[in-house]
């Protein structure tokens, strides 16, 4: 329900705005913007889902393979006491612990190509628990959350962004986001665990937890002592060697079994491609809304409206130029970008603003794109409490995402 309410109201509020704009204001164009933003966002939502087309039919044809060949069962069972507890209604060792573990894994490393196939197909397993299909169940909303806090190790996209933008030293933005996306996902786990009354201080939930700070402390120290032109072309070699070993990993695991490897790839394949057709009118729904509130003027008001309030009240409102990221990231992914490019070019790439809007974008991920994308490819209708779990993490994110900037940059 909670989509449907916010579909509802992206789309009304455009109406509204732009008939303000048109009646107050005199500018006629203002109800021909918010159309021909339908038209664009319908486009992108059918050409992102036909994008996904091929990933979805590579990963889920290699996924399949890995299933036959045992070595999903193989990551269930080594990551099943951790999971077993934050997903306490999916059986131990059953197949969607492994997609799930392959799709944090692969989130992880950024690669975002391929943790949506996995994310897919750990969404389909789920579902064939789920007692009542239209509603999100307890394991859908943690992984969800899992997603939406977007943990990265490294992100190298936003580094290379910036290195393009003239940034005199691109990575210098590393560990704020690294630091960022951990807090924002701890947040979301934490809030999870206590709307589902999970223990969260459990001893083995403690000891992993306690493992994965202890890695990205690793991780932080590693790249901290790297120098910048080193930081992108080991990531690269990281997050590249890890993928292929698994590829190759699957394929092995299939002959060890004697599995027809290409014909469990063809049946994988199948299903991705059915997965991609099914999720192109829940994107088209979420991004048209999405496009009409950003084209009406609807998030700009917002913007002023905010920093008008802090300076009413004597706060330094500095931080506010960063805010149209910030609230663009949980809607678009791509609009997310935007704001921040359009933010660097502004104030420059070791501007405080500039550094900020870096550190936003990879503190958390596109939660409402991610809501439409994984429910929508299960026919969800209901999805309870996701939402607002999905946005509190976002905020996490982006509350430390500003105040950890602030701390490695000064005001």
């Amino acid at each position: 329900m909670a989509l449907n309410y916010i579909f509802i109201a992206f789309i009304l509020i455009a109406f509204v705005v732009a008939l303000i704009k048109a009646l107050v204001w005199g500018d006629l164009n203002a109800f021909y913007e918010v159309m021909l933003s339908t038209f664009d966002t319908s486009k992108t939502a059918f050409e992102v889902s036909l994008g996904l087309t091929g990933a979805l039919s590579l990963w889920m044809g290699l996924m399949k393979i890995g299933e036959h060949g045992g070595l999903i069962k193989f990551f269930s069972k080594l990551i099943s006491p951790l999971f077993v507890r934050l997903f306490p209604d999916i059986p131990k060792e059953h197949p969607a612990i492994g997609s799930i573990f392959m799709n944090v894994s692969a989130n992880l490393l950024g690669l975002g190509n391929a943790a949506t196939p996995l994310g897919l197909k750990a969404m389909k397993e789920m579902q064939e628990l789920n007692k009542d299909k239209e509603t999100a169940s307890n394991p859908m909303i943690m992984f969800l959350v899992l997603n939406t806090s977007g943990l990265t190790l490294v992100p190298v996209s936003i580094m290379v962004l910036r290195a393009q933008m003239g940034a005199a030293n691109a990575s210098d933005v590393f560990l704020p986001i690294l630091l960022a996306t951990f807090f924002s996902t701890i947040i979301g786990i934490l809030s999870v665990a206590i709307l589902q009354r999970i223990n969260i201080l459990d001893k083995v939930i403690l000891a992993y937890l306690g493992g994965l700070t202890a890695i990205v402390a690793t991780i932080i120290w590693f790249f901290s002592h790297l120098p910048q032109e080193k930081i992108s072309l080991y990531s690269n070699f990281g997050a590249s060697f890890a993928l292929l070993s698994i590829i190759v990993g699957f394929l092995v695991a299939g002959m060890r079994k004697k599995v027809n490897v290409y014909n469990s790839f063809i049946e994988g394949a199948k299903e991705g491609f059915q997965t991609a057709v099914m999720i192109i009118p829940y994107l088209v729904a979420i991004l048209v809304a999405v496009g009409m509130f950003r084209a009406s003027g609807a998030m700009g008001m917002m913007i002023t409206a905010i920093k008008m309030g802090f300076d009413t009240i004597g706060v330094n409102s500095q931080f506010v130029d960063a805010l149209p990221t910030a609230l663009m990231k949980p809607l678009s992914g791509s609009g997310a970008r935007g704001m921040m490019v359009d933010a660097i070019k502004t104030f420059g790439p070791d501007s405080i603003i500039g550094r900020m809007v870096s550190v936003i974008q990879g503190a958390a991920d596109t939660t409402f794109y991610i809501l439409a994308v994984y429910f929508g490819s299960v026919g969800v209708k209901n999805t309870r409490y996701a939402v607002g779990v999905g946005l509190l993490t976002d905020l996490a994110g982006i509350v430390a995402a500003i105040l950890l900037t602030y701390l490695f940059f000064g005001h």
